[in-house]
């Protein structure tokens, strides 16, 4: 893309669940070891309630970002979602969050799906339309209410959360822009939900190496070759979050510190909310990085696919950090539920199917 360097970030909004279950009850119903969400590095997930879902919180998330931006709702001429968890089979999640939020009906966008890189999908789509003068703003959801069987290992994972990102000209007051993409994508099954399926499947210790790994690494060295980077020239790395051990083990393979990794790494406190789960990460960056850092964002889907990107964090970021709840406040507000209480949120052992 020649002219990404002219787009950028204008803000974003971050929402999750105040309610969490902590990972060591799960294993206490299931009967896994004290030790194994320890393994995982990750120790408490979101619980979305009854009547919180993928669209609810992806208006949540977009609410903040339209508050951060300070544009006129209407001036947005393009909405995307990615998600894996979609309320309705058949009806788009978009039209429902552009109604609440007031924008107009005048509108490009869709509801993308690729796992959990489908929002990333919406980043680069956006950045293309705004570049070439199509549009003036996109706002970008990624959002999800993971789905995990009863028992499984992705149950100490899989939870709920949304991020909203706008983009623009960055000419438009923006928050940071991107400097560079690189996208890298096989057909490799590593987790898939088949149609009318209630809960997904993956494929063990393949979800690894072949998948995450693979795709990840790929893409972040085809953008730091083309480029011209190496991992000093990053001040910070946001790398998908299937779970807190992940990242930390992509960053020493490409030879990045962890304490480039870990302002970001957000998923060992609220899990791993799929779409939202790189985005999130950013947010969290964004909410502490100073003017001229340069940030690199690594979403990854199974399937499978990931994108790199190169972002440059400019001066406008600082006035626009408590327009709206940051990622640490939503952290710190926060409500613990036990097994059973979750189990009904989510619709698990009741017999109503929300």
């Amino acid at each position: 893309m020649k002219s990404i360097k002219d787009v950028g970030i204008v803000s974003w909004g971050v929402y999750f669940p105040k309610y969490r279950i902590k990972c060591s009850d799960i294993g206490k119903v299931w009967g896994f070891p004290p030790q194994y969400s320890d393994g995982l590095r990750v120790y408490e997930k979101t619980v979305a309630n009854i009547d919180e879902d993928t669209i609810t919180m992806g208006w949540e998330a977009a609410r903040y970002a339209v508050a951060r931006a300070k544009i006129d709702p209407k001036e947005i001429e393009a909405i995307y979602v990615g998600t894996e968890s979609k309320p309705y089979a058949v009806k788009p999640s978009i039209t429902i969050i552009a109604e609440a939020l007031g924008i107009t009906p005048k509108t490009l966008g869709a509801d993308l799906e690729f796992a959990c890189r489908a929002a990333s999908e919406a980043m680069e789509a956006s950045i293309g339309l705004i570049s070439s003068g199509m549009i003036k703003y996109s706002l970008v959801i990624g959002s999800d209410t993971a789905q995990a069987s009863p028992g499984d290992v992705l149950e100490f994972t899989a939870s709920s959360g949304a991020a909203a990102f706008i983009l623009g000209l960055r000419s438009e007051n923006i928050v940071a822009y991107f400097e560079g993409s690189y996208s890298y994508i096989t057909d490799t099954p590593d987790f898939w939900r088949r149609s009318l399926a209630q809960y997904p499947m993956h494929g063990e210790q393949f979800t690894g190496d072949p998948a995450y790994f693979a795709h990840i690494i790929s893409a972040v060295k085809g953008l730091m070759e083309e480029l011209g980077f190496k991992p000093s020239d990053f001040d910070y790395v946001v790398f998908h979050q299937p779970n807190g051990r992940f990242p930390l083990k992509a960053a020493a393979r490409l030879g990045f510190s962890k304490e480039k990794v870990l302002p970001g790494l957000i998923t060992p406190m609220i899990g791993n909310t799929y779409n939202g789960s790189a985005l999130i990460g950013l947010a969290a960056v964004l909410e502490v990085a100073n003017p001229g850092q340069r940030i690199l964002l690594v979403p990854f889907g199974s399937g499978a696919g990931s994108d790199a990107y190169s972002i440059i964090v400019e001066e406008g970021v600082k006035e626009k950090i408590h327009l709206a709840p940051t990622v640490k406040e939503l952290l710190e507000d926060k409500e613990y539920v036990d097994y059973t209480c979750y189990s009904k949120y989510r619709g698990l052992t009741s017999k109503f199917n929300f």
